[in-house]
């Protein structure tokens, strides 16, 4: 399993393994700031490789802040060896990922935001969006880069299979493929606009949990993808309602 490193967009890196067994890439994304972030931990078996390829970006003890989607193993688990990595970084999550789980698992206090709330990096600035059960987990929540207006879109648009590491391709009828496949997202009426709500922002990149890093029409692809999953929870209701 190699880690492949590729810039996806001006001083943010991305960092992406492919598990066989899986058939799934999993992404980390660092951004380079006078205080770099780093979005997502990865599994703790991949901390070797990993850190390794972001210590070819930066030295680790430079990481100031540590971040992830929800709390899960692909996304958290390798946490404290980062922090143990990085002695002045701190993990930084949304208010209730640190009451669910960060608050009794990192090894220091992590910092809470708020819905909305920015954090000023040094060069680059990070905004906190609560995405609560979107895909899944009460915790969900994503990061989006003002100056680069770049969507770090965690469990969003995941695709099934290796791919490369950029695409201005379709990746809405993967990532319903998959939907279709694993039934990851907790489709409820607050899917699709909660989607929508991201669509509403300026995005030039998407960076992806799982598949490549996306460069183009961002708020298209998001409106379609919400538009997948409100037919499916459409479905899912009325199919309920027969059956009742």
């Amino acid at each position: 399993m190699d880690t492949i490193v590729t810039e996806i967009t001006n001083g943010i890196y991305r960092f992406s393994t492919y598990i066989d067994s899986s058939d799934l890439r999993f992404n980390q994304f660092l951004i380079d700031a006078e205080e770099p972030l780093l979005f997502h931990c990865g599994f703790s078996r991949l901390f070797p490789q990993v850190s390794e390829a972001v210590s070819r970006v930066i030295p680790l003890e430079r990481i100031r802040w540590i971040s992830y989607g929800h709390h899960e193993a692909d996304e958290s688990g390798a946490m404290n060896k980062w922090l143990e990595a990085a002695p002045k970084a701190c993990v930084v999550l949304g208010r209730i990922g640190c009451m669910l789980s960060a608050t009794d698992l990192a090894l220091r206090e992590p910092k809470p935001l708020q819905d909305g709330e920015t954090l000023e990096l040094g060069g680059k600035r990070v905004r906190y969006l609560a995405t609560p059960h979107v895909p899944h987990c009460w915790d969900a929540g994503l990061l989006y880069e003002e100056i680069t207006q770049t969507l770090l879109c965690g469990d969003l648009f995941t695709q099934i299979g290796d791919c490369k590491a950029m695409t201005e391709d379709d990746i809405v009828g993967p990532a319903l493929q998959a939907e279709d496949m694993y039934q990851a997202t907790a489709l409820t009426a607050n899917t699709a606009p909660t989607i929508r709500r991201l669509a509403a922002l300026s995005l030039r990149t998407l960076g992806l949990m799982h598949g490549p890093a996306f460069q183009g029409d961002g708020a298209l692809v998001l409106q379609q993808l919400a538009d997948g999953y409100d037919q499916r929870f459409q479905m899912d209701s009325k199919a309920k309602r027969a059956s009742a």
